[in-house]
């Protein structure tokens, strides 16, 4: 089950109060909670690719810290981003690994 997302708020609740409304409450709270579509886990795996493609860093630490509690392993995002390498971009490739091995160090 999706937990209740309050980095919205959290961060910049005080400077743009419906930015972070619908952060929390409808991208994370309607959206990530539709699980009898998509799980946890493929939504963590889509939304590392889009964000390795796109070049969003900061944003791509974030998801890979939430996909390692969504259940992703260290191989699944590994291979992800092996994958999206020759599609996206050495550089954007070299970046993402380099965030993914501090999310998982060296877990097997």
């Amino acid at each position: 089950m999706a937990k209740k997302q309050t980095a919205g708020r959290d961060n910049l609740g005080d400077f743009a109060p419906k930015f972070a409304a619908l952060n929390d409450d409808v991208l994370f709270g309607e959206v990530w909670s539709r699980e009898s579509e998509l799980s946890l886990h493929d939504r963590s795996m889509i939304t590392i690719a889009s964000l390795m493609t796109s070049g969003s860093f900061p944003q791509l630490k974030a998801h890979l810290q939430m996909g390692k509690q969504n259940g992703l392993t260290k191989d699944e995002v590994v291979e992800i981003i092996t994958h999206l390498a020759f599609y996206a971009g050495w550089a954007k490739a070299w970046s993402a690994m380099g965030l993914a091995k501090e999310v998982f160090g060296d877990e097997d």
